[in-house]
């Protein structure tokens, strides 16, 4: 039901597959098309009895520089001494470019490691959505931050 993204040695591959399936179902095209993230409630991937009706849902994601407040479900700053924590689950869902219309989201990057980088120079996985009440310029001042390992 929960794909483990950590666990898998190139993710932006599933990613784009995930893209390209809903693409060839709903006839959109594919370079109109994008991913749209939502971080949910959910903690263990044993909480989610059914898969969502398009995307999925993801785990193995780090937050850097901030924190995820569930209470309120948005970003909220980090606390003393906790530079790393983990993201709950979270919904990807394909979606055409011109239907996504976002309002004080975040739009963090997604590295695979904290180095920001792997081995090969190369890190960006995808950038994902977060809810934020905050000013966008102080989550990108604080280096927030996605990562698939904590290495």
């Amino acid at each position: 039901m929960v794909m483990w993204l950590s666990g898998l040695h190139i993710p932006q591959s599933y990613l784009t597959a995930l893209v390209q399936i809903a693409c060839r179902k709903n006839v959109w095209p594919l370079d109109r098309s994008t991913l749209y993230t939502c971080v949910t409630n959910y903690t263990d991937p044993d909480d989610i009895e059914e898969r969502p009706a398009t995307g999925c849902y993801i785990s193995g994601l780090y937050i850097e520089g901030a924190r995820w407040d569930m209470k309120i479900n948005e970003l909220a700053r980090s606390h003393p001494k906790i530079l790393v924590e983990e993201l709950p689950i979270m919904s990807v869902v394909p979606i055409e470019v011109h239907r996504l219309k976002l309002q004080n989201t975040y739009r963090s990057p997604v590295y695979t490691t904290s180095l920001r980088r792997n081995a090969m120079g190369v890190g960006l996985v995808f950038e994902a959505d977060l809810a934020t009440s905050e000013d966008l310029s102080l989550w990108i001042l604080q280096g927030v931050c996605l990562t698939l390992n904590t290495d």
